[in-house]
């Protein structure tokens, strides 16, 4: 029986603590859902679509290009033998023609694939662009998130304040039965619970504010789910590798250029295609002839468009121009990133030493508020001087819960600064 009652209360405990770890919320669970929900992440897939009908259409050029043409004419002149000569007879001055003409291109001096590769570069640059513009949310969700989990973090704390209060007001009510304390000592306690409780909830107003805007961030109710401290290790800060997704549109924006260029080389390339023609009218091939009549002709073709020849020169110290504006801008923006993780490191820097503090100060505080305690019980102290040290005790909780927040937000922000924060 026995056995039973154990394995029924283990089975309890550990759905218990199943149901328990899957109520909390993680910043990178945020992070993720965020992306996810951002109506931005939408671009995505319209620019794909619109590369893949774009190519499709590129590819088409090689398929059989078909054109038809009528045309009547009338002119001042034919031509004339000077001579009359039996069966040959004169040549109308109104002419008719319906001409189909059918071409294959063989090779369009790499026009097509060159074209190809400037689309899927031209979408690359619009596909980062968009990440680009989404990775503002980051530092929301980072705000939203560490909001939540401070005043989370001192909504504990004036709990513990509270009943250190009880805990002191019950003392007082002891003491007033035997005579020790008079009744304003108990009302001073009352009024500090009080203040306590309301201190409680503004904080819980202010916790339910930063959820409702994170929940609505990543689409998911938070109410009931606790936030977490992340357990990951800080990255070595002093060689960190920047990985923003603006250094990644410049690198693309680069490819971009040099399929620009290669664009350059192929439209001063001859192209060669075969062609057909074939056609009605009056006349037909024999122009001597008079009549109506069918035709045909068929060859190969090659045609050279000399005119790029002119620009491309110019068209190049273009591209060379937009590559070093690519590169000052890379640069500035290193400039300024590495600038920013100077000084957050120096803030990550100030928070884990104010921490190490803390915990001195946090247990010294208790000291002393334990001292006044026996003191306030032995009559040899006022309850102003209690209620004084057990709000310096609590003025010490809450600044090592704000520190420690503060040491998390600045790695977030470190991280997100540095463009390492991973998305999957």
């Amino acid at each position: 029986m026995k056995t039973r009652i154990f394995a029924c209360v283990t089975i309890l405990l550990t759905v218990c603590m199943g149901v328990s770890y899957s109520q909390t919320m993680t910043i990178e669970e945020c992070f993720r859902k965020a992306k996810a929900n951002y109506p931005l992440i939408k671009q995505h897939n319209l620019i794909e679509r619109s590369k893949e009908y774009s190519v499709n259409n590129l590819q088409k050029t090689f398929l059989p290009q078909i054109m038809a043409s009528v045309q009547a004419s009338y002119q001042t002149e034919v031509i004339t033998l000077p001579v009359n000569i039996p069966g040959i007879p004169t040549i109308s001055k109104e002419q008719y023609r319906a001409i189909v003409d059918v071409s294959q291109t063989l090779w369009d001096g790499g026009v097509v694939k060159s074209q190809k590769e400037l689309t899927q570069a031209a979408t690359n640059v619009e596909l980062q662009s968009v990440e680009v513009e989404m990775y503002p949310i980051v530092e929301q969700v980072c705000n939203l998130y560490f909001g939540a989990l401070l005043t989370g973090e001192q909504l504990k704390q004036l709990d513990i304040l509270k009943e250190n209060l009880e805990v002191s007001l019950n003392i007082a009510n002891a003491m007033q039965k035997n005579g020790v304390a008079i009744a304003s000592d108990i009302d001073a306690l009352n009024v500090e619970i009080l203040n306590t409780l309301q201190k409680k909830t503004e904080m819980r107003y202010l916790k339910n504010a930063y959820t409702e805007m994170l929940s609505t961030l990543i689409a998911e109710p938070l109410d009931s789910f606790s936030f977490v401290r992340s357990t990951d290790a800080l990255p070595d800060l002093q060689d960190v590798e920047i990985r923003r997704p603006e250094i990644s549109l410049f690198g693309r924006q680069m490819s971009l250029l040099d399929a620009r260029e290669n664009m350059l080389k192929s439209k001063n390339m001859p192209h060669f295609s075969l062609f057909v023609q074939g056609g009605y009218g009056r006349p037909g091939l024999n122009m001597l002839s008079d009549n109506f009549d069918f035709w045909g002709i068929g060859g190969l073709r090659m045609s050279w468009y000399f005119g790029n020849f002119y620009t491309k020169k110019n068209e190049k110290r273009i591209i060379n121009i937009d590559r070093e504006k690519i590169r000052n801008r890379e640069e500035t923006l290193k400039f300024n990133i590495n600038r920013q993780l100077l000084q957050i490191r120096n803030e990550i820097d100030s928070y884990n030493e104010l921490m190490t503090s803390d915990k001195e100060i946090i247990a010294l505080r208790e000291k002393v508020r334990i001292a006044s305690e026996k003191k306030y019980n032995n009559g040899i102290c006022t309850v102003n001087d209690l209620i004084k040290d057990i709000n310096a005790e609590n003025l010490a909780r809450q600044n090592r819960a704000i520190h420690e927040t503060l040491y998390l937000m600045s790695v977030y922000k470190y991280k997100n600064v540095a463009g390492t924060i991973n998305f999957e």
